[in-house]
């Protein structure tokens, strides 16, 4: 007999037996557990197909992490151009008035002076053909000596002799870009600039889905600081127009956007203007840009003016349509404490210094990212010419003499 026995009780009279209730309970979770198992299922599906969207959105150029900056030198804006045209006042050819005097003396060889009044008669008269010729070449002589010096000044004037930031404006052509909105490839962007030297115009081309495109527009002229805006417009989708006005006689900054006004600094950009500025500077000097050299930008957007700090994070590889290409890493600073916003510009020596990448990051974490996908356009023979422009074909701008200007 065992020490322990269990017995159960009897069941009461209106009760059902356990035996009856308990094939229930199995039936029960077993639909409890199917419904488990399948949202289960349905959940592991959906995670694993947002894992995958994730990862096929995901660019192929990361974004960049944020590091301390370590500061090397801080460059800050200076003129490109002479102050004053101070050696083409004094060159040696203005005292060249001398060789007119040395034209007097094939006159005295004439042996009748009352022909003096009029040499050419003397000196066809009184000789035969030879002394006449001998006179034209004397004459043409005295011509040829006196051309030179009439055509002599103007050339010491577009020599560069001062110092200052080397500096070498891209030339005219349209720039076509994949762009990115928060890693989703979306249509071809395009940055059209104009440059003859003494004017230039950009415009740039965002289009966003349901939105509109992103236009941003600028337009100056080149002076003494470089690229000098006198307008910049943007444009987000279908809302009206921002303008930003540079007055350079009153020296004042003035916005549709607010009543405000803010002075005008020298070497004043905007938001879009300053790709190119930093474009021309690396162009003309790439050397000066190692890794930690700042250089401080004046910069104005739509309502307001301040200052930019733009830092070189160094060489790195960039992955463009047409492949793999090196780019010169730039991004700028925190303006200030808890600034979100963010600009990364990759420029690519292969390219002529052109950007090959730009990353913004709007403070709502927002990115629009714009990678190289076409050649620049061959520029026309007038535009290569001029000042400050260079072929398009160079891969390093800057190597050549040529290609630096230091107007």
């Amino acid at each position: 007999m065992p020490l322990f026995s269990f017995h159960r009780p009897p069941a009461a009279p209106g009760e059902p037996s356990a035996a009856a209730s308990a094939p229930d309970a199995p039936r029960r979770w077993g639909r409890w557990g199917r419904w488990v198992g399948a949202a289960l299922i349905v959940a592991a599906l959906h995670w694993s197909a947002m894992r995958w969207i994730e990862h096929a959105k995901q660019p192929a150029n990361r974004t960049p992490e944020q590091k301390p900056p370590v500061q090397v030198e801080l460059l800050t804006p200076k003129p490109v151009a002479p102050p004053a045209p101070v050696k083409p006042a004094a060159p040696a050819h203005v005292a060249r008035p001398a060789p007119p005097k040395a034209a007097p003396e094939p006159a005295p060889t004439p042996a009748p002076k009352p022909a003096a009044p009029e040499p050419v008669l003397s000196a066809a008269t009184p000789q035969p053909g030879e002394p006449a010729a001998a006179s034209g070449v004397a004459a043409s002589g005295a011509g040829a000596a006196n051309a030179p010096a009439s055509t002599s000044p103007p050339a010491p004037a577009p020599t560069p002799t001062a110092s200052g930031d080397k500096f070498s404006v891209p030339p005219t052509g349209d720039l076509r870009y994949d762009t990115l909105v928060n890693g989703v490839m979306n249509q071809t962007g395009t940055i059209h600039w104009t440059n003859d030297g003494q004017h230039y115009e950009m415009v740039v081309s965002i289009p966003l889905p349901f939105v509109g495109p992103y236009v941003y527009s600028s337009k100056g002229h080149i002076d003494a600081f470089g690229i000098a805006p006198e307008q910049y417009s943007e444009k987000r989708g279908r809302r009206a127009a921002d303008v930003a006005v540079f007055n350079r006689e009153a020296r004042q900054i003035v916005y549709t956007r607010t009543p405000n006004s803010q002075p005008l600094a020298d070497g004043a950009q905007d938001r879009f203007s300053v790709v190119m500025q930093l474009t021309s500077l690396v162009r003309g000097a790439p050397d000066i840009y190692k890794p930690g050299v700042t250089r401080q930008f004046s910069v104005a957007d739509n309502d307001s003016s301040e200052i930019w700090p733009m830092e070189t994070v160094g060489d790195e590889t960039v992955q463009t349509r047409d492949g793999f290409v090196t780019a010169r890493h730039f991004t700028r600073l925190p303006r200030r404490e808890g600034d979100r916003r963010k600009l990364d510009i990759w420029l690519a020596p292969a390219l002529g210094w052109l950007p090959a990448r730009i990353l913004q990051t709007e403070p709502n974490g927002m990115q629009i990212e714009m990678l190289w996908a076409g050649k620049l356009q061959a520029a026309s023979a007038a535009e290569n010419t001029a000042p400050g422009t260079t072929d398009a074909s160079e891969e390093t701008a800057p190597a050549a003499d040529d290609a630096s200007v230091r107007p």
